[in-house]
């Protein structure tokens, strides 16, 4: 760990002391620092200066401080610190997927590659994009302007409850939390 990475660290441990969960990252509006070398890449790998951070810990506690702002840039921000940096795809991955109820009452939870577990819903609402090679690309909505991205594995587990829209039976989709989710043409 170098000496950046052990400052910002120190600041989050700092500030974690005032709030439980999530740090309150939109109420810190530090000044751009600069660009960190920092990558994240599609698999969910954290480089630093090239290299994996190693410690799931820290990645785990980077991804507590990092938000997605409307310039479409990644940043870790602490009370005093914002810096950008490079994510190739999303920064986080859905691998896990909980199914409870059926129907209209069906809950789908997924968990994180962070740890954390998150509910389908209207507060963190599932929509399909794709890449350029026409790939589904299966995203969730997270916080602070960042998405997760489902997973192979977990995308397939979840066209496993996909059935036609109740507006249009051309359309496939899942519920979840009383909503309904399109995810593409049957």
């Amino acid at each position: 760990m170098t000496d950046e990475t052990k400052r910002i660290e120190e600041q989050i441990r700092e500030a974690r002391e005032a709030f439980e969960g999530r740090p309150p990252l939109d109420k810190w509006h530090p000044d751009l620092s600069g660009d960190i070398d920092m990558r994240i890449l599609r698999d969910g790998t954290w480089l630093f200066q090239g290299k994996p951070l190693q410690r799931e810990a820290i990645v785990r506690l980077f991804a507590t401080i990092l938000r997605r702002e409307d310039d479409g840039e990644y940043y870790l921000v602490t009370p005093v610190e914002k810096w950008r940096l490079q994510v190739e795809d999303t920064p986080l991955l859905a691998h896990g997927l909980d199914v409870s109820g059926e129907g209209r009452d069906q809950v789908l939870t997924l968990t994180l590659n962070t740890g954390e577990s998150l509910v389908v819903g209207a507060e963190h609402p599932l929509r399909m994009d794709s890449y350029d090679s026409g790939e589904p690309r299966p995203l969730v909505g997270v916080v602070q302007g960042l998405e997760a991205r489902l997973v192979t594995a977990a995308y397939y587990e979840l066209a496993e409850y996909a059935v036609a829209s109740p507006d249009n039976e051309q359309v496939l989709g899942v519920w979840s939390d009383g909503q309904f989710f399109e995810l593409g043409q049957g």
